[in-house]
């Protein structure tokens, strides 16, 4: 988890709302989005300072990620499970391939929505899977049907899942990202599919940070 995720995550577990944080660090508003969004390359100590006490979260975690997210005290029971959950409309793949910030473009209103305790951004959104491409015999495996959240704008790794569109004609697929020799790939874990080495042509639209099965299907 980068700086600006612990940031989101901290800012949105405390309830609080971006002009209450700006108003209790003594910034802007535009200041508070930038750390969430990471546009933020530093962040003065005084400021950091003031947003741990604000949301509760300890300073050194919020900067570095070292050490646990909050100071507990020995005497409090310390809870069990998730303390909060996120929801994310669920769009079609059409909008995903759109643009990456289809969400806002779409009306949102009228999609239906899930839960999840993972954070994937202010822009965050489901996809349902389609198709066998990312099946597998053993392990991970997404099953058509299956929804899969999506965080635009989140750093990626090698190994981790990721939702790619071709810029040409918005095309969107769902696949493993493989950083190898220097190069890029989208790697189905059915392996009856083609790997797909990553060109000018693609663009990472979000990393995908939770899947489930929907609840209508339970």
């Amino acid at each position: 988890m980068n700086r600006h995720e612990r940031i989101a995550r901290a800012i949105a577990l405390s309830g609080m709302k971006k002009g209450e944080i700006a108003k209790a660090c003594a910034v802007a508003n535009s200041a508070v989005t930038q750390w969430i969004s990471g546009e933020s390359k530093s962040l003065k100590p005084e400021n950091l300072y003031a947003l741990a006490k604000a949301t509760g979260f300890r300073a050194e975690w919020l900067a570095i990620g070292t050490g646990p997210e909050k100071d507990v005290e020995s005497n409090v029971e310390p809870a069990l499970g998730p303390s909060r959950y996120f929801e994310y409309p669920e769009i079609s793949w059409v909008q995903a391939g759109a643009a990456i910030q289809s969400v806002e473009r779409s009306n949102i209103a009228t999609c239906e929505k899930h839960p999840s305790d993972a954070w994937a951004g202010p822009d965050g959104f489901w996809l349902k899977v389609k198709g066998p491409s990312m099946t597998a015999q053993g392990g991970v495996s997404f099953n058509e049907g299956m929804v899969i959240l999506v965080a635009p704008g989140f750093d990626v790794e090698s190994g981790q899942y990721v939702v790619a569109k071709l810029i040409d004609t918005d095309e969107a697929t769902f696949k493993q990202f493989i950083w190898d020799s220097g190069r890029g790939f989208l790697k189905p874990l059915n392996p009856a599919f083609p790997t797909v080495e990553i060109d000018d042509s693609w663009l990472v639209v979000g990393r995908v940070v939770d899947a489930k099965w929907p609840r209508s299907v339970l």
